[in-house]
């Protein structure tokens, strides 16, 4: 009350002595503003806010939050319509009211709506290709040891990734998932059957399934340039923790998932409505680098709670989990008792953390026989998109009650000495990473 009063004897004191002097207004508005702390504050430096320039402001202040209400609008639909939801983004512009009569809302309609019917059925085969670990330094993985034969044969480099995916983005393949290629229809007592959908895509793309094996980082070691495990950075996001040369350990794009996760932040036209791949999993030797079992340890209950913050994470930004059993053994091999407790074994560890899957990836590529009680068994655990091995084509089956799909393993052994298996999807010459010569 006191500085209020001081202020106001102030401004009387302060006109008291710019009427005796003879100054124009505009001189004392502005020494009168100075000497009250509001210079600039005001039109032409009025002392204080008249109702005039009260209902100017206010009118300004609407106009700008109905203008950013508009722009939060149209971008939020061409955020849609970048992973191709032209649908989603015209019922968005259609139901927001600020938007309505807007010449900008009127042309993103139209727009979305000429690329929404301009979208077509594909009818050709499904390419699956999947990925192993990555080698980031090819020096330390490469250097002879008795690690180097497994870095340079079963996986790719970090450079090989990323000319694979500039490949398939420039050669109009986009990614879905492989729910997407059934419907699935429950009758009145619970009875799932699945019937064959074509994918329906945006005009001059091509459809592409990316899964990665057994993702438990068992067959790398520390320091040898190769990414040891996943972990989630200080924004939250999954990265690879990666070891440089210098013995610091980095999370960042040093594996498929987060290298996948960058290139489509800088290419989200290469997701078909979000859609990123498929994780593979078995349990005997982890999951994404930590031991989940309890004969992992005395810390496998805080890998537990790390690998599930994980697998939220992924799933959050499109990823799906598929199993691979517990023991990551050939199931064809296997005995129906063999092949239920490994599925169990599977279940109540890796998917107990993970969360559930309806998806399997044959291990080496070796299936059941459908015909049998192994068939029936992995449907009625819920398995019902079923993906094994053929390294020289692509075969997708929809079945009443199963999926079945091939999928090409991408490693360093199968681009050296078989690089027409891709010459569909890529130029093995071109994407070669020097360092492999």
């Amino acid at each position: 009350m006191l500085k209020s009063r001081k202020a106001v004897l102030a401004v009387w004191a302060a006109l008291a002595a710019l009427a005796l002097s003879g100054c124009t207004k505009s001189v004392r508005n502005y020494q009168i503003a100075e000497c009250i702390g509001t210079l600039g504050q005001y039109e032409n430096n009025e002392p204080v806010e008249t109702p005039k320039m009260k209902a100017e402001r206010e009118r300004k202040e609407s106009e700008a939050a109905l203008e950013k209400r508009q722009e939060d609008a149209l971008a939020s639909a061409a955020d849609l319509a970048l992973s191709y939801r032209y649908e989603e983004a015209v019922t968005l512009l259609q139901d927001t009211d600020e938007l309505q009569g807007d010449e900008r809302a009127e042309a993103a309609i139209a727009d979305y709506q000429r690329l929404q019917n301009s979208m077509y059925e594909y009818d050709g085969a499904i390419g699956h290709l999947c990925f192993t670990n990555l080698v980031t330094d090819t020096e330390r993985a490469f250097d002879g040891d008795e690690y180097s034969s497994t870095y340079r044969q079963n996986m790719i480099t970090l450079t090989e990734f990323r000319n694979i995916l500039d490949a398939l983005y420039l050669n109009g393949y986009i990614l879905i998932d492989i729910h997407s290629l059934a419907d699935e229809t429950t009758d009145g007592v619970g009875e799932m059957t699945m019937t064959a959908r074509k994918p329906v895509l945006p005009e001059g793309k091509k459809p592409l399934i990316l899964s990665i094996e057994n993702l438990n980082y068992g067959s790398v070691r520390n320091g040898d340039g190769v990414a040891t495990r996943l972990a989630l950075d200080k924004e939250g996001k999954a990265g690879a923790v990666y070891t440089d040369e210098g013995g610091h350990d980095l999370i960042g794009a040093y594996d498929v998932v987060p290298v996948l996760e960058e290139f489509i932040q800088e290419h989200p036209d290469f997701s078909f409505r979000d859609a990123r791949g498929i994780i593979a999993l078995s349990g005997s030797n982890g999951v994404f680098g930590y031991q989940i079992g309890e004969d992992g340890g005395q810390d496998y209950e805080e890998n537990r709670q790390t690998v599930r913050a994980i697998a939220d994470r992924l799933r959050e930004d499109g990823w799906t989990f598929a199993a691979q059993g517990y023991s990551y053994q050939k199931m064809g091999d296997m005995s129906y008792e063999s092949l239920r407790e490994d599925i169990v074994q599977w279940q109540d560890t890796v998917g107990n953390v993970i969360g559930e899957s309806d998806t399997l990836l044959y291990p080496y590529g070796s299936e059941v026989d459908y015909s049998t009680e192994k068939g029936a068994l992995l449907t009625n655990q819920g398995f019902h998109y079923l993906v094994s091995l053929w390294s020289e084509g692509d075969h997708t089956e929809v079945n009443p009650t199963y999926l079945r799909q091939t999928r090409r393993t991408i490693t360093g052994y199968v681009l050296e000495n078989y690089p027409d298996n891709f010459r569909d999807f890529f130029s093995t010459t071109v994407i070669l990473d020097p360092a492999r010569k």
